[in-house]
């Protein structure tokens, strides 16, 4: 029997994660990007900050990075020399949550590149760049995605859509739209410049945005500072261009004269000498903020599912939701890529092999795609007891 087959949309910190878990289970592969490579847009951030969500009571988001940094952080060391596109650290937290939390500082393309590598290493895994998925269909019992010429680019037996906010597009043409499956654009730049001597801070800290003094990667792209200091990010819902300007740098300064006087003295410096380096893509999230993860739902089946329902009384619950077979869905990460990439992509490896998530049934629940369209849909044909409204 030949193993199971995926392709995967996008070849950010999301899809990379995913063809890395699928490739270690050998699943044949194929990772398929718009781009002339990986981690072209905002997974291409010079730097970005692997630390806790941390909430004054637990939150499903706060449960979902817990486990998320800590995969993380076990993973890190076994795919990247320390210094080589992440360093350990320590943040503090000035505001909410104060306190020092353990952190690392990581350069989201290395990270991307290396899960490649090590699928591509597996035979399981190929990649193909500067190719358009322009949508998605069934054919025979299997997924077939087309290019942007309409052409069959392959057909396989799982697709995963993960491509953050050029997911919508394909979303759009399977009949999801923004009350089924409602996703927003998040405009976020950071500031940053080379940096020489002892850094202005012991140690990155954070509170509206975060500071990070110093910053060393012996593997830096040409044209990035293998020494730098960043301040960011700013978070612009609704944006989707990718313009960095120099109101959001005004925004990223304020934010840095609360965190640390001295390194926001020498920003404005930089930005009156005009030295001053900007990075800025889009980032994508839900309407709740929580990730979509799991099986796409049918949304025909489902309506008529709960419209049933309703006449009844009935109640079906969301993990009873009909399904596309063989479509999922892995985005929506928002400003915590770097937290939920590689747990969230061994959950959904083990949910494309299996049919479980290995999370508790409430976060399951958090993340399910069927969530909006269940809900809306739901209310429409049966108002459920509020005992059940709030564990739903």
């Amino acid at each position: 029997m030949s193993p199971p087959s995926v392709i995967v949309v996008g070849a950010g910190l999301a899809g990379a994660a995913l063809a890395h878990a699928l490739a270690a289970r050998q699943w044949q592969g194929l990772i398929v990007d718009e781009a002339h490579g990986p981690a072209a847009r905002a997974s291409g951030l010079p730097v970005g900050m692997l630390s806790p969500h941390q909430t004054r009571s637990p939150t499903p988001m706060s449960r979902l990075t817990e486990l998320g940094v800590a995969q993380m952080r076990q993973v890190l060391p076994r795919l990247l020399p320390q210094g080589a596109g992440w360093q350990d650290t320590e943040i503090d937290n000035l505001g909410h949550a104060a306190g020092r939390w353990p952190a690392a500082m990581i350069r989201p393309a290395a990270l991307v590149q290396a899960w490649l590598d090590a699928a591509t290493a597996t035979g399981c895994c190929r990649t193909r760049w500067s190719c358009r998925v322009r949508r998605i269909a069934r054919a025979g019992g299997r997924w077939v995605a087309f290019d942007a010429q309409d052409q069959a680019i392959a057909e396989a037996d799982h697709v995963v859509i993960a491509a953050a906010w050029g997911s919508v597009g394909l979303l759009a043409g399977l009949g999801f739209d923004p009350l089924t499956l409602p996703l927003r654009p998040v405009k976020g730049q950071l500031s940053y410049g080379p940096w020489e001597g002892p850094p202005l801070a012991e140690r990155p800290r954070r509170d509206n945005g975060v500071y990070i003094p110093l910053y060393e990667d012996a593997t830096a792209p040409t044209g990035m500072p293998s020494r730098l200091w960043a301040m960011g990010s700013t978070y612009d819902r609704g944006r989707t261009d990718t313009t960095v300007e120099p109101a959001a740098h005004e925004r990223n300064l304020h934010s840095l004269q609360a965190l640390a006087p001295d390194a926001a003295a020498h920003m404005a410096r930089a930005m009156a000498e005009g030295s001053l380096q900007g990075w800025s893509d889009i980032r994508c999230a839900s309407l709740d903020r929580l990730p979509l993860l799991g099986t796409l739902p049918d949304l025909p089946a489902l309506r008529a599912q709960l419209e049933a329902a309703g006449h009844r009384r009935g109640r079906v619950p969301m993990e009873e939701s009909p399904r596309l077979p063989g479509l999922h869905v892995f985005t929506a990460l928002g400003s915590r890529g770097l937290s939920l990439a590689s747990a969230g992509a061994g959950w959904l490896a083990q949910h494309l092999e299996t049919g479980a998530m290995p999370l508790p049934p409430d976060l399951v629940r958090a993340i399910d795609p069927a969530r909006f369209a269940w809900r809306q849909w739901r209310r429409q044909g049966c108002t459920p007891p509020a005992t059940e409204e709030a564990a739903a």
